[in-house]
């Protein structure tokens, strides 16, 4: 088990066994577990929410354009303060880097399996990444697995850290339900960790990871950022987990079931990721066929 699922054995009102007596058995550190992490300021939370918005509009905004945006709303900040909240963020504008075409020598990468692929038909290809949602105090990480075909939703989790338990949660999620033949995701540590790879390869999929710094790769999950944000987390300004847990299970479900998407000639993604395998399977498959996307999504608190 991952750190973060070995955490949520622990019970502090066992009265059979101690909290340290727990860690040993479970391999952990006393101090990781009563560790609380110390919660932004209240202007930090309001510059992380401008600059997650900002960014939305505009990512090609660098630490400069970034800072200057910040001074314009009031907020007299310099580079180095902004270049902290956008790390803690993950955000990183996007503009042409050199050298894009040269290894970084890391063994056991991945290729880019997605170029010039015609992508035709329903779990051809999975795509997957993350994204910062923020509370009224703090801020929470959302994981997405999408269908590239459809737009379909596969799965999703929360988590309140960046710890890789919620992406491999969602990832078993998926497999449990359907397998795609690609899965495709950036390079980040959640999705190259040996514990990630090796769930795809025990479920033979073929592994694509995006090029390093490169988006536009993963365009797809991108644009569902944008979709998500402004049609939801922007309008709801969610204060606390169960919250957004709650909201965000209500609009991914009018997004996989209702929403029309131009793209999709104006029906729903789930219209036509079911309407794919049904084409496929030769049989039916209906409004109330199990949506892997709503059965069991949990809240990880790592």
């Amino acid at each position: 088990m991952s750190l973060s699922e070995r955490r949520q054995w622990i019970d502090a009102e066992d009265d059979r066994l101690s909290v340290a007596g727990q860690c040993r058995l479970l391999g952990l550190a006393r101090s990781g577990v009563y560790y609380q992490r110390a919660p932004e300021s209240a202007e930090n939370q309001a510059l992380l929410r401008l600059l997650d918005q900002e960014y939305t509009r505009h990512p090609f905004y660098g630490v400069r354009r970034m800072t200057w945006f910040l001074g314009q709303q009031g907020f007299g900040v310099n580079p180095k303060r902004v270049r902290r909240l956008l790390r803690l963020l993950g955000l990183e504008a996007l503009y042409p880097k050199p050298r894009l075409s040269v290894g970084d020598g890391r063994p056991g990468r991945f290729p880019y399996l997605l170029r010039e692929l015609k992508v035709e038909r329903a779990n051809q290809v999975w795509c997957t990444d993350l994204t910062y949602v923020p509370l009224a105090g703090g801020f929470i990480y959302l994981t997405v697995i999408l269908d590239w075909h459809t737009r379909y939703v596969i799965s999703w989790r929360l988590s309140d850290s960046l710890e890789g338990g919620f992406c491999l949660a969602a990832l078993d999620q998926g497999l449990a339900e359907a397998r795609p033949e690609i899965f495709n995701n950036d390079q980040g540590t959640q999705f190259t960790c040996a514990e990630y790879v090796g769930r795809l390869r025990q479920a033979g999929v073929r592994i694509s990871w995006d090029g390093r710094g490169r988006v536009f790769d993963n365009i797809f999950v991108e644009r569902f950022w944008r979709t998500v944000k402004y049609e939801d987390i922007y309008l709801r300004d969610y204060r606390t987990l169960a919250e957004a847990q709650a909201g965000l299970r209500r609009y991914l479900e009018f997004y996989n079931w209702q929403r029309p998407h131009s793209a999709l000639e104006n029906q729903p993604p789930a219209a036509v990721y079911f309407g794919s395998l049904q084409k496929r399977a030769g049989k039916g498959t209906g409004r109330n066929s199990r949506c892997p996307a709503l059965s069991g999504s949990k809240l990880c608190l790592n």
